[in-house]
């Protein structure tokens, strides 16, 4: 048995965990900083983002309207206070990262540029090429090895939070190298483990997003907020789902259909490929049932047609584009239109949590894609993902060390050492254990994204929602009956995916179950029962309770400060 105690640990190290910790350390040069992430913090999924981080710097912006904006894609479900507060704060963190180093793309005058994206008034995205997740990855990992007092848990596995007198001490997890369970105690704990997409199918998500954050919250009792709202991009590649990312059309690409159609002025002529992407998700799924779509070895898609760009445009603000089209397609951009389709993308729902990060137990805080806030609501506008984890980020890491000062005493031992003798007979004597029979872990995640993509994806109704709820209650229980045929401690990736799998069991319901209990359409929520906004009856959160059986529904109030909720039009 071992254990380490530190004053704040962060799961984590991606753009959200890597700013908090910082930002801690910033606040305290005293702090010590656990940061645990079950990947290098550079493999984290960050790295994948590809357009842009949305920020006010010119003249021609203002607060008041990346706000509206921001208010508008979300359907009127964001928290507007939070959304004010976001966007106050997102200009001095594209500085920041300026000044640490991140090699921001500029205009010739030398000012950085700024680009369009969907559901934007003005261009307003930062962007370094179309590799921008993997710059700020870099520039934040880099950036924090100047602080000695953050020490790093490289490939170690969290499995369960420590709650002692009703409040976070820390985690227990699995060091994969060393095959052996450990406890790090810490006056408070950070989620940032990034969302779920992997509870369907065909995503843009990388392999490690598979809900950890989510559910280790859920199971001590803070609720998942709005959770029915899953993002799906209009742009991935058939057959891997690898996203092409929105500054492809931000540059001026368009959008076609096999007749060669700009087929976006048959549903919303004001902003054609520049609409938010829960419009254009939807659309490219009419033009599939109306016979306009391409047939592929992967199903049907539509083409993104960059080739009017040029070269030298697709080669300097595309670079990535035109290297994932070669690669993964086969063909070149320049000459070709790309592929592309509707895949799910990210999570507007998560951990219930304030701009501080704040969930409601004490010591234990959310930021990046595990938390809602929420300032994305029924539907994220691309490009200020990357902003909510640098701005989020860095108020949690100052909020957190705050609270540290309040906790002069460090966790007791005893809670430590309960929760990790709990863990060691549950993962390493239960699981580790359990003989191979006839249900596989890999049976049953593929049977839970199938279902999740044909009956909680893009358009849903009651009679299937209903069923999937049902179906995901008995894939609960044909998990107990899972066998592992590997039984080494050490770097045991059939373990991992079995504690992933229960992650994403449990986050996956609530899904369901909150998708099921909103009767209207609003944002990426799209009913087929119940196609208008219903604000009388649904302008309010939603929140998924853990409970023995199925998720327990209960709603919050949205907050509104000045912008009344209209229809959205564009």
């Amino acid at each position: 048995m071992e254990r380490a105690t530190y004053d704040i640990v962060v799961v984590g190290g991606g753009a959200a965990g890597l700013r908090a910790a910082i930002a801690a350390a910033e606040e305290n040069p005293d702090l010590s900083i656990g940061l645990v992430s079950k990947v290098y913090p550079m493999r984290s999924h960050t790295v994948s983002a590809e357009g842009g981080t949305a920020a006010v710097l010119r003249d021609y912006d203002s607060f008041d309207l990346h706000a509206l904006d921001t208010i508008k894609g979300s359907d009127f479900l964001a928290d507007q206070d939070a959304v004010e507060f976001f966007v106050a704060k997102c200009p001095e963190e594209v500085i920041r990262l300026e000044h640490w180093g991140c090699p921001w793309s500029r205009d010739p005058d030398g000012r950085v540029s700024q680009r369009a994206f969907g559901g934007m008034s003005v261009k307003r995205t930062v962007f370094a090429a179309d590799k921008v997740g993997f710059h700020i990855l870099h520039t934040l990992f880099q950036t924090s090895m100047k602080y000695p007092q953050i020490e790093r848990f490289d490939e170690y596995f969290v499995t369960s939070l420590i709650v002692d007198g009703g409040a976070c001490v820390g985690v227990t997890a699995i060091d994969l190298r060393g095959g052996r369970m450990v406890a790090i105690g810490a006056k408070a704990t950070v989620l940032a483990t990034g969302g779920c997409g992997r509870v369907y199918e065909f995503t843009t998500n990388g392999f490690i997003k598979t809900g950890d954050g989510m559910a280790l919250a859920y199971r001590v009792g803070v609720p998942l907020k709005d959770m029915e709202m899953v993002q799906f991009h209009p742009t991935c590649l058939p057959g891997t789902g690898i996203l092409i990312t929105e500054a492809a059309r931000g540059e001026g690409g368009y959008l076609i259909n096999k007749e060669g159609e700009r087929y976006m002025q048959r549903y919303l002529p004001g902003k054609m490929e520049l609409g938010p992407r829960d419009i254009l998700s939807r659309a490219m799924i009419q033009e599939m049932k109306a016979g306009r779509a391409f047939d592929g070895p992967y199903g049907q898609y539509l083409g993104l047609d960059l080739r009017h760009l040029g070269e030298e445009t697709i080669n300097t603000n595309l670079p990535m584009v035109r290297e994932l089209a070669e690669k993964y397609m086969g063909l070149d951009p320049i000459h070709e239109p790309i592929p592309v389709r509707p895949g799910q993308h990210y999570m507007m729902g998560g951990v219930s949590a304030n701009t501080r990060g704040e969930t409601n137990v004490p010591g234990l805080y959310a930021v990046g894609e595990t938390a809602c806030v929420s300032i994305n609501g029924a539907n994220r506008l691309g490009s200020n993902s990357l902003s909510e984890c640098l701005v989020f980020g860095a108020w949690t890491g100052r909020a957190v060390a705050e609270y540290t000062k309040q906790r002069t005493r460090y966790p007791s031992t005893s809670a430590a050492r309960t929760a990790l003798k709990v863990e060691e007979a549950r993962v390493f004597d239960g699981l580790l254990g359990r003989e191979r029979g006839k249900e596989t872990v890999a049976g049953i995640r593929v049977e839970m994204q199938q279902l999740m993509d044909r009956d909680v994806g893009i358009f849903r109704e009651d009679a299937r929602l209903s069923d999937a709820c049902g179906k995901l209650a008995k894939l609960r229980e044909r998990f107990a009956l899972v066998g592992l045929a590997d039984k080494d401690r050490v770097f045991n990736t059939e373990l991992t995916a079995v504690l992933e799998l229960d992650f994403m069991l449990d986050v996956a319901a609530t899904i369901a179950h909150s998708a099921l209990g909103r009767r209207e359409s609003r944002g990426a929520h799209s009913r087929s029962d119940h196609p208008n906004r219903d604000d009388a009856n649904y302008l309010k959160h939603t929140l998924a309770f853990r409970t023995d059986g199925a998720p327990r529904i209960d709603y919050a109030p949205v907050t509104i400060t000045k912008w009344q909720p209209v229809e959205r039009k564009y």
